[in-house]
């Protein structure tokens, strides 16, 4: 590449070390164990990153407002744009399928709560005794919870009606209604998302026509248009592990990451994309609404607790009892990990959706400043 800088403004320099910083994230990123990758801390972790680039990459561009609006950085940024606005449905689909995980987690409580009671015997001794109604009200629990878990791809039925944004909040303030305001652009996209809706696709256009910038390109725009394309892969990556971790619509992960390993970056991001479609090819995992790890730690205590209250017989041998008290002690575990996690994460996607909105609105405001200066 031919040297970026012309003694003014964005410079090869700054270039190297943005792609540099986001090789680094990434790298750290896939250098967890398996058992913390895609777990609800991980999948934070990834929105902070993505916050760090996406700050970082917003300084860059308004430190160069002067270049934005000449072609071809004009067109590309635009693009990039476009892509974000897509990114909103997605995360409007994710915070559906958060809320997902909450009604399994009220079930798993009436499990818990069902075959983890204390009664007091006809001795008034303080022993432990399962009787047919608690099991009964297990196993229901734990049948849909099962029917929940299992990632159906031939069910016209989306997880919920897509009718809210991250846009709507009833707290009153100036700043607010600011908000409301500039959020209006928004809504025909993320307001209201059709039952036909599908993250599959939704991926698709997000990374469509998402090519390496050409020689000339690169050259025109002082090294900006790398940038752009950087930053558009670092979206459409960190989307796709949205929605292979997290339920939603029409989930789907056929998307093609066309990144040359020349790239600083592209190494870290295609190893973790290698490591995320090797846990979703695991047997246990395969047919699962998400590859979440909480998820799978559901589906697993889930499916045990199932096959053990299936073969209960009445009156309960204490052996067996103990052994449904263990399976039941283990998944309070799991629901304190997923209540612990889920709603960090739930505000990091609100956070995410509005930096989006924010941002691409800060960003058109320079091109059309740029533009009634000439």
């Amino acid at each position: 590449m031919e040297s970026l800088n012309n003694g003014s403004g964005f410079n090869e320099v700054e270039l190297e070390s943005f792609q540099r910083q986001i090789a680094d994230r990434f790298q750290d990123l896939g250098s967890v164990s398996s058992d913390e990758l895609l777990s609800l801390p991980w999948v934070r972790k990834l929105l902070d990153v993505f916050l760090s680039c996406e700050e970082e990459f917003r300084g860059i561009l308004v430190n160069n407002k002067g270049r934005l609006m000449k072609p071809p950085l004009d067109r590309l940024i635009a693009d990039f744009y476009e892509r974000s606005v897509k990114s909103l449905d997605v995360c409007n689909a994710i915070r559906d399928g958060l809320d997902q995980i909450k009604q399994w987690q009220k079930l798993m409580e009436i499990v818990i709560c069902a075959l983890g009671h204390r009664n007091v015997n006809k001795n008034n001794t303080n022993k432990r005794i399962l009787g047919e109604g608690q099991v009964r009200r297990a196993r229901k629990a734990l049948s849909e919870l099962a029917v929940g878990l299992v990632d159906d791809k031939d069910s016209s039925q989306p997880l919920a009606l897509r009718n809210r944004s991250f846009g709507r909040n009833n707290n009153s303030s100036n700043s607010q209604s600011k908000d409301q305001h500039r959020l209006g652009y928004f809504r025909s996209l993320s307001w209201n998302v059709s039952r036909s809706w599908s993250a599959a696709k939704q991926l698709q256009a997000i990374g469509s026509n998402l090519v390496s910038p050409r020689a000339n390109e690169i050259t025109a725009t002082n090294g900006l248009a790398m940038l752009v394309f950087t930053m558009g892969n670092v979206l459409l990556f960190v989307m796709w592990a949205l929605v292979a971790a997290i339920p939603c619509q029409d989930r789907g992960l056929q998307v093609h990451f066309y990144m040359s390993r020349q790239f600083p970056w592209a190494a870290s991001i295609l190893s973790l994309h290698d490591k995320i479609m090797e846990e979703s090819r695991k047997k246990d995992r395969k047919n699962t609404s998400g590859f979440l790890m909480e998820i799978y730690q559901i589906d697993k205590c889930s499916r045990s607790l199932s096959e053990l209250t299936g073969s209960v017989q009445f009156p309960i041998s204490e052996e067996k009892e103990r052994e449904l008290r263990q399976r039941v002690q283990e998944m309070g575990q799991v629901n304190e990990a997923v209540t612990a996690g889920l709603e960090p994460l739930e505000k990091k996607v609100r956070e995410l959706f509005h930096r989006i909105v924010h941002s691409r609105t800060e960003g058109l405001d320079c091109l059309g400043r740029g533009h009634n200066s000439e």
